[in-house]
């Protein structure tokens, strides 16, 4: 006798894991490349440094990534996104905007104030179509010209997900980004680029734990040779990105 299979099938789970994966993919979303915020018109200053002839290889790539990782990311933004989290999760809005200002103040160059403050404005106009953050929250930060890492925050505090794996999302998602510039400015091919990833992908659990460990007196922003080579691409002759 065959058997009839239903047109619907609901499926209830009770063990609270139906909860834990959508946090994971949320964090992945947001994590993407896809994600229309503009990231990838963005070197970061790794084109200046091909055009300096400071990197011109996959294995010099490759240093100077996992050196950004561990000298600026772990440092400045991704200790300022741990804190803004729970900021927006019990709605400290002085906390928040304390935050919001020391990431603006601490981008050295225009080229990077500019990346900080388009990629926030198109990551709050994304949070805009969707429902994983209130209205009162979108108009708070942007009365505050958005940077990207509190702009991530509201998003990822949404979520509920633990505070690491917002981190770990979000180091990943520049991993990714910077993996594609490296293909695009050295130039390298796929394959390179994928080790390049790699590499940092390794290094990312170390840099979030890290990250973690800071408070506001250890959070800081020093990387004078990013500060250079931003201020130099401002007006280098040829460029493909806008950093």
């Amino acid at each position: 006798m065959a058997m009839t299979i239903p047109a619907t099938v609901t499926i209830t789970r009770t063990d609270g894991h139906h909860v834990l994966d959508t946090a994971f993919l949320q964090l992945m979303w947001l994590a993407s490349p896809a994600l229309p915020i503009g990231g990838f018109s963005y070197s970061e200053v790794l084109e200046a440094a091909v055009d300096a002839g400071h990197v011109s290889t996959e294995a010099e790539a490759s240093a100077w990534l996992v050196d950004q990782l561990h000298m600026s990311l772990s440092r400045s933004e991704l200790p300022a996104v741990a804190q803004a989290i729970p900021a927006w999760r019990i709605a400290d809005h002085a906390r928040i905007a304390a935050l919001n200002a020391w990431v603006l103040q601490t981008r050295e160059s225009s080229e990077l104030r500019a990346q900080t403050e388009q990629m926030g404005r198109s990551l709050l106009e994304w949070l805009r179509n969707h429902t994983t953050a209130t209205a009162t929250q979108i108009s708070t930060l942007a009365a505050m010209d958005a940077s990207y890492p509190l702009a991530f925050a509201l998003a990822a505090s949404a979520t509920q997900a633990p505070v690491r794996d917002c981190l770990l999302a979000y180091a990943f998602g520049w991993a990714e980004n910077m993996a594609q510039a490296a293909i695009k400015s050295v130039p390298l091919g796929q394959s390179s680029g994928q080790r390049i990833l790699s590499a940092l992908a390794a290094e990312i659990p170390a840099v979030v734990d890290h990250a973690l460990s800071l408070d506001d007196d250890a959070r800081q922003t020093f990387s004078p040779m990013l500060a250079i080579l931003s201020s130099q691409h401002e007006v280098q002759y040829s460029r493909l990105f806008r950093s």
